[in-house]
């Protein structure tokens, strides 16, 4: 059952429910325009931090359930995150229905029907933190088709633009986007209900017991890799068959080398000071330490710039001459679900295969959007397309890659308090990029443009005192809209590189410790 509890991701019942009365109420408020304002912003507070609850409880569950397997894990549930509004997009395509409290009633039900119909589904499975020789199978399927959806959405997206397609030609669309989203269910199905015990595939897709042989005990201890406390409290038979004298000889030598252990534990529990990497962390205890840190201001930097292109993307194409600039959002969008399956994978080989820190991976996708965000300033010919894709691909990846290094580097146990904290660093990043930088340059140069003869010497008064007088109609046009703002949002990414270069430096000896093994 543990497959099936990958793919159906959410859980925690009462929180749960109390998200989808939440979420009633939100449309209740939707419906009725007399709801008071201070109510329906306290509905909606509490309506999208039930997003975050069923992405803890997703992750958690997920990542404990397969903890062999982190990258690819989180990298599919974060996949399939960033293509939720792309599906309930098309899922509303298809009830063509203008009407905005329908929109909200089809958000507030039908995904909490969803999540309550699977939430007892979900839930760590002890024992099964393993390795399976079907594993790998299962996850290039899932893989396979995380491709083949991305690629049908965006399909889908150009042709429902471009075209005017009748409602029975968008219920085929629908029909089949649905048989994709259910395909993945194929694989528990296979493990836990079809499969024939005497049949040779049980030897390829479950693990062989453990057989009482002497001879091969530590090679199926690591070929099965299973988690399970095999001490045993027994008596040897020969300390019975000694004489008085010798026994108690033999219990006096005992006695002395455990004090003696004993007491150079004492020593080295008075020199260490809370866990070491790779061991279980509480929050406060990673507060402390400066890999948490170089991951959190990397994570800033780099999804912070990221998520402030995605939020003015309309603005930046449109200043750049473009007139459809929906084909943008959509295409970042399908490029950011690409970026998180194919972070979580290629992070995964890193580790895998050359026993390296996973922070590496994340370097090279912040250098992708350093690139990507040197395109949009320089503003070329079709440079938009090409600075979509890396940011795209760059800003997915991140959130495929943090949870996974900050699982393996500060452990399971507190994970869920571990990753949301780390998430704080997006919209703090969102905040200085986007509410600070790029709205107040693109204020100043459409006011420019508005006014030529404006000194260019004014634009610290302008910043500091004149900047929320700025009409609300005014449109800034070209390149140098957004020319600063990049350069400095790619320069903020060549830090955020180096940053998990260091990390990547101080987590060497963790990684050869924690995978180092598997390659032998």
């Amino acid at each position: 059952m543990t497959a099936l509890t990958f793919y159906c991701s959410y859980s925690v019942p009462w929180v749960l429910c109390c998200c989808t009365i939440c979420f009633i109420l939100c449309y209740l408020a939707g419906f009725n325009n007399s709801f008071p304002v201070v109510q329906m912003w306290v509905l909606i507070f509490v309506g999208t931090n039930g997003e975050t609850y069923f992405n803890t409880a997703a992750l958690v569950s997920c990542v404990q359930n397969f903890p062999k397997s982190r990258g690819p894990v989180v990298g599919i549930l974060k996949g399939f995150a960033g293509l939720s509004g792309a599906i309930l997009t098309q899922v509303y395509a298809l009830i063509h229905s203008p009407d905005h409290a329908a929109m909200l009633f089809m958000v507030a039900v039908g995904p909490s029907m969803v999540v309550i119909s699977l939430m007892f589904i979900v839930r760590p499975v002890g024992g099964h933190r393993q390795v399976r020789p079907s594993d790998s199978y299962s996850f290039t399927f899932i893989y396979s088709v995380c491709l083949l959806l991305a690629a049908y959405l965006m399909g889908i997206m150009l042709v429902e633009d471009l075209v005017d397609l009748s409602h029975t030609v968008i219920v085929v669309l629908t029909v089949i986007l649905f048989v994709l989203l259910l395909a993945p269910i194929l694989i528990p199905f296979l493990l836990t209900f079809y499969l024939d015990p005497s049949s040779p595939m049980e030897e390829l897709l479950l693990p062989e017991p453990q057989k009482k042989d002497p001879g091969k005990s530590g090679q199926s201890s690591e070929t099965n890799e299973i988690i399970f406390s095999e001490v045993e409290d027994e008596k040897p038979h020969e300390v019975d068959l000694l004489p008085a004298l010798e026994r108690k000889k033999r219990i006096a030598h005992l006695q002395a080398k455990l004090f003696q252990a004993a007491a150079e534990g004492a020593v080295r529990v008075k020199r260490r000071r809370g866990p070491h990497r790779g061991e279980n962390f509480t929050l406060m205890q990673a507060l402390i330490k400066a890999d948490f840190w170089l991951i959190f201001v990397s994570l800033l930097l780099g999804s912070g710039s990221g998520l402030t292109v995605i939020d003015n993307l309309g603005q930046m194409s449109e200043s750049l001459g473009y007139d459809e600039t929906h084909i943008f959002v959509s295409m970042i969008s399908i490029w950011n679900f690409l970026g998180r399956v194919g972070g979580g994978y290629f992070s995964e080989i890193v580790v895998r295969d050359y026993a390296y820190p996973r922070p590496i991976a994340l370097a090279i996708a912040q250098v992708a959007m350093a690139l990507g965000h040197f395109f949009l300033a320089l503003a070329w010919p079709g440079a938009m397309y090409v600075a979509t894709l890396l940011i795209g691909l760059g800003y997915g990846a991140h959130w495929a890659i943090v949870p996974a290094a900050a699982s393996e580097l500060f452990g399971l146990k507190n994970f869920g308090a571990l990753y949301n904290f780390l998430t704080v660093a997006n919209p703090a990043g969102s905040l200085v990029f986007s509410g600070l930088i790029a709205s107040s340059i693109y204020d100043y140069e459409a006011e420019k443009q508005a006014h030529e003869h404006r000194n260019p010497a004014s634009f610290l008064r302008w910043f500091f005192n004149g900047s929320r007088h700025v009409e609300q109609s005014l449109k800034c046009e070209g390149a140098v809209c957004f020319f600063l703002t990049s350069m400095i949002m790619s320069g903020f990414c060549i830090v955020a590189a180096i940053l998990c270069m260091i990390l990547v430096y101080r987590t060497k000896i963790v990684y050869a410790n924690l995978y180092g093994k598997s390659q032998r």
